[in-house]
């Protein structure tokens, strides 16, 4: 655990809100194979080269975002494949766009493996008595499937998806509403994410939380404007830092007025 703000650790948060993909698992590796088995059933189904799969499918994704660019729905597979149909010339193909959408969703859950020390972090906020929101991107549908994948779905006091908020972070409507769910406005609450920009800048700057960057391989370190009140590498180092805020809590209210 890396402290750079070490006022910002005097005592246990009323609440903490945290992101899911890339924060919760690592996100590269799960992808990485659910792309694969999509290449490979989208080239053998319509005889396609892989290199021309992948181009269509970059098209298709670069032209879902740039027209619903902020929005759940810039993230959906669903669309982005649904696209690479049109572009390749065969029109919508629904059933084949559903198709490969769940090939692509089953890969990806059975690649996605939880970091290690994540249920034991949210077994102890549960003891410690602070609240807990999953804040994330994407639609509701697959992060509720994540969810239940992960045996998470009865691990956290609430869940905002984008597409419930209406704007992806680092918007202020899923930061809020996870607020107002969690009746936690005004209150002393932590933002753990992975992205500089959307959980990290978006935390502290929307709401006015205190941030935590969690880093792996891949992950940009956030820096000089978005630099976090703190980094860490294992949940572990969460957990002892949990652990450490605690017994300064209990030892002041055991000391006599």
């Amino acid at each position: 655990m890396k402290i750079y703000n070490f006022d910002a650790f005097k005592k246990l948060p009323h609440a903490i809100l945290f992101d899911t993909d890339n924060t919760l698992y690592p996100y590269d590796e799960a992808h990485a194979c659910a792309m694969k088995a999509v290449r490979l059933k989208v080239s053998r189904t319509l005889a396609i080269t892989p290199d021309a799969f992948d181009d269509a499918y970059s098209e298709a994704r670069r032209q879902v975002k740039k027209r619903l660019e902020g929005t759940a729905s810039s993230h959906s597979r669903l669309l982005y494949l649904q696209r690479m149909l049109e572009i390749i010339g065969l029109g919508s193909q629904v059933l084949l766009a559903l198709d490969f959408e769940q090939t692509y969703w089953r890969t990806f859950l059975s690649n996605a493996v939880l970091f290690d020390g994540v249920k034991e972090v949210l077994d102890d906020l549960r003891l410690l008595g602070i609240k807990t929101a999953v804040v994330t991107d994407l639609t509701a549908q697959i992060q509720f499937r994540k969810m239940v994948y992960f045996g998470l779905d009865h691990c956290f006091d609430c869940i905002v998806t984008s597409e419930e908020a209406g704007h992806d972070k680092p918007h202020p409507a899923p930061f809020d509403l996870a607020l107002e769910k969690l009746n936690a406005r005004g209150k002393n609450v932590w933002m753990i994410g992975d992205n500089p920009v959307n959980d990290v800048q978006g935390g502290r700057e929307r709401i006015g939380a205190i941030t935590l960057q969690k880093i792996h391989a891949g992950v940009i370190k956030a820096e000089r404007d978005n630099a976090p009140d703190a980094a860490f590498f294992d949940f572990s180092d969460l957990r002892e830092l949990l652990r450490t805020l605690a017994n300064k809590s209990a030892s002041r209210e055991a000391v006599p007025s």
